[in-house]
């Protein structure tokens, strides 16, 4: 089984890189392999590795700066997805997708499920929102993983940095009005391996 894996040097795509290794063989692409921003290059490289299972772990996370950056948070969080869904079905390949919980608004008093009716309410939740969209429409076979809050024991994250700002005696400070579920990166690709 050949693996296409995007985002490897991310803190789930470098997690899956290591459950999916000895599983087939991995192709991972990291951004300077394959930029997510080029629908051309992101089907030109599907077509060219013909995979059996594509991984997306890659995408634009910048929350705030996708204000500013719409059309960039679309093409690699929205046009990318779509682009990867269509030549998965072409293909017969089978696409996991990694999505967020900035696709809900927040308003409800409990957890979200997974058929709640989405209300993103920045740019990154719709752009995130647009690449789902896209990948049920296609009739693809696929999975799609909601995570929030992040962590693995590298890269950049909120328990990282609140460890390395008490390490250095600054003062934490920290919004009180966000709610989210922790989401460990080790757990999310132990978790997609056994749901494929």
């Amino acid at each position: 089984m050949k693996i296409l894996l995007t985002g490897p040097t991310g803190q789930v795509g470098g997690e899956l890189g290591r459950v999916f290794q000895g599983l087939g063989e991995v192709v991972s692409l990291p951004r300077s392999a394959l930029d997510l921003a080029q629908a051309a290059m992101v089907a030109r490289v599907i077509r060219d590795l013909r995979p059996d299972l594509i991984l997306n772990a890659a995408a634009y996370t910048a929350v705030d700066r996708a204000e500013s950056e719409r059309e960039l948070a679309m093409a690699v969080n929205g046009q990318a997805p779509k682009v990867m869904a269509e030549e998965a079905k072409k293909l017969g390949a089978f696409l996991v997708h990694y999505s967020t919980d900035y696709i809900f608004d927040g308003s409800k008093a409990g957890p979200y499920a997974e058929d709640d009716i989405p209300h993103p309410i920045n740019a990154y939740g719709e752009s995130k929102l647009e690449g789902e969209r896209a990948i049920v429409a296609s009739g693809c076979g696929h999975l799609i993983l909601r995570t929030s809050w992040v962590y693995a024991p590298r890269g950049k994250n909120f328990f990282l940095t609140i460890a390395q700002k008490a390490r250095s005696g600054a003062p934490l400070r920290v919004v009180a009005d966000q709610r989210g579920v922790p989401t460990s990166a080790s757990y999310t690709a132990e978790t997609t391996r056994a749901l494929l």
